[in-house]
């Protein structure tokens, strides 16, 4: 169960980040503030959800869905 709040707490970060990126975007260019540090955050916590979710089910933490239907 701890496994799947994090995952779903790295979820909401990503959107957050998404967010504020799209933010920095729409608002007049700011010198000290860029998007891409926020779009690099949100690539860093999809690469870290993939292998929590990677390592998880190798060690039998979570299970796959057995029929997809």
């Amino acid at each position: 169960m701890l496994i799947k709040l994090i995952i779903i707490a790295l979820l909401l970060f990503i959107i957050i980040n998404l967010a504020r990126a799209g933010l920095v975007m729409v608002r007049q260019p700011q010198p000290e503030v860029r998007m891409s540090r926020y779009l690099g955050r949100r690539v860093m916590y999809s690469a870290i959800v993939l292998l929590i979710i990677l390592v998880a089910q190798a060690l039998g933490l979570i299970d796959a869905n057995p029929r997809p239907y």
